[in-house]
């Protein structure tokens, strides 16, 4: 089949509706984990399901989609700059039409670097919201109060007037540590479980080569298996980017101080926590991201434009 030709605004649109979509099916799954990391001490939630249970009962239904309205917004630029920055590297690497591994792995630790221009911003609001259900069930550090109704936009004045732009990009050093490795593994480990059992040159257009399924499959597998990887990372990001504290709950002051202080508090376990909910959450965002990449619907809304 003849490759297809490259497209970025068709490569754009591909990451947004993949990033809509899956936002939608697993975002309860990511409140729950953005909980659970935030545990220190007392234990509100014992795990995911009863996270979910908990959050149903005291904030209703929609409680586990508090905060889905910013990363609705914002998951779009996100996913597709993640995305369609992985293929215009792999593109420029490609070295007579093959990618080495090392060009894999650079691609996506590119892919890794661009996406945090919206990811710091997007995690920032995202975690505030998510978060103020498990502080509103428990009391708050004296002086602090606890905004459950709070919305994106005022948290994002709020942190204007009082941090300026750089309030939003809080954390923006440990989500370049978590999201580059993130897809040094994941895109490298996509192309690999895609190829299996294909002929050809490894490195082409794998979405001509594989069937929608192998395509949805080897997404999930990889994004499960990278999700899992940097799991630490993302409990340090998760625990900085944090601004409301309950009760006897550690503040950080940078990665270091915070990796420190949660090992000889909480154990080397607690940099586990919500590795399963994140497996979750990433496996069918990424399976539906290739899956939305073989069908090809950005291509074909360019196709009706143009």
């Amino acid at each position: 089949m003849p490759e297809q030709k490259f497209s970025l605004p068709a490569k754009l649109i591909n990451g947004g509706v993949a990033g809509l979509v899956g936002v939608t099916c697993v975002f309860p799954i990511d409140l729950a984990k953005t909980r659970l990391q935030n545990q220190q001490g007392a234990r509100v939630y014992t795990g995911m399901l009863d996270c979910l249970t908990k959050t149903v009962r005291m904030e209703g239904y929609f409680g586990m989609y508090r905060g889905a309205a910013v990363n609705l917004t914002l998951v779009t630029p996100e996913k597709a700059i993640k995305l369609a920055a992985n293929d215009v590297f792999r593109q420029h690497l490609s070295q007579n039409g093959k990618l080495p591994l090392w060009g894999e792995i650079l691609a996506g630790c590119g892919a890794g670097t661009c996406q945090v221009v919206v990811t710091t911003p997007m995690e920032m609001l995202k975690i505030q919201l998510q978060d103020a259900g498990r502080l509103g069930s428990q009391a708050v550090q004296p002086g602090r109060t606890v905004a459950s109704r709070a919305s994106a936009v005022a948290i994002t004045l709020e942190l204007l007037r009082t941090k300026g732009f750089r309030g939003l990009y809080k954390g923006i050093g440990a989500t370049l540590l978590r999201d580059v490795p993130f897809s040094m593994i994941y895109f490298p480990l996509f192309a690999k479980l895609n190829a299996v059992g294909r002929k050809g040159d490894l490195h082409g257009n794998l979405q001509d080569r594989a069937s929608f399924l192998q395509s949805f499959m080897a997404g999930c597998v990889a994004g499960s298996v990278a999700a899992v990887t940097v799991t630490p990372l993302d409990v340090i990001k998760t625990r900085l980017q944090t601004l409301q504290k309950g009760e006897g709950e550690d503040s950080y002051r940078g990665i270091i101080d915070c990796t420190r202080r949660v090992l000889s508090r909480e154990g080397p376990l607690a940099f586990m926590k919500g590795a399963t909910c994140r497996a979750l959450v990433i496996a069918p965002l990424f399976g539906i991201a290739q899956g939305v990449y073989f069908l090809g619907i950005g291509e074909r809304v360019m196709g009706l434009l143009g």
